[in-house]
């Protein structure tokens, strides 16, 4: 018998699940988007692209918060770097600097990996820690593929795995390890919030 059991979309927030539902997603959104801005401070410069705790976080977000709220959360702290405040990986900001950035594509595959995971955890992945971590991989080749498009006009699509890719692969491998140890405390303080399981898809 599978163990991932698939159902129909759900709003992501039971409106009987927190006396102030809106609140509450603003709050976690917040909450999130410093923990991001947090971790992206955390940087080793490898070559072109740092390597950097945001892939943990992102990934870690996405799962946790589901798809809306997590895209909502990596939106939040993107636009938060973009607008000026030093949230970006070695504490970059300005629209300057992403718009020039060759990790540029890799910020942006954050919000959406954060969907992506968020989608699946919804849809019963969320239920057994083989299949987080299988959604976590999911999302992490999303981040990949958006990032090798931009890093590609700096490097040539010849340079993108050697330079956004192969220096990467063991790193997130760990980071997807702790983000999936980390996940059933990100989903209590999301129960905490919204005052129920706390896990998306439950």
């Amino acid at each position: 018998m599978s163990i991932v059991t698939w159902e129909p979309v759900r709003p992501l927030i039971n409106p009987m699940a927190s006396a102030r539902p809106v609140l509450a997603s603003i709050a976690a959104v917040i909450i999130a988007s410093v923990f991001i801005s947090v971790t992206a401070q955390w940087e080793i410069r490898t070559g072109p692209v740092p390597f950097s705790l945001q892939t943990l976080s992102c990934l870690l977000v996405g799962a946790a918060l589901g798809s809306r709220l997590g895209f909502a959360a990596v939106a939040l702290y993107i636009m938060q770097g973009i607008g000026g405040l030093p949230v970006f990986s070695g504490g970059n900001a300005g629209w300057a600097y992403f718009s020039a950035a060759p990790s540029a594509g890799y910020i942006v595959g954050f919000a959406v990996a954060a969907y992506v995971v968020g989608w699946l955890a919804e849809r019963g992945w969320s239920r057994h820690v083989l299949l987080v971590a299988a959604a976590m991989v999911i999302g992490n080749a999303v981040i990949y593929a958006v990032g090798a498009a931009r890093l590609a006009d700096f490097v040539g699509w010849g340079g993108v795995w050697e330079f956004g890719m192969r220096p990467f692969l063991a790193g997130d491998a760990v980071k997807i390890a702790i983000a999936c140890g980390l996940l059933p405390g990100a989903w209590k303080l999301r129960g905490m919030l919204f005052g129920n399981s706390g896990r998306p898809g439950a």
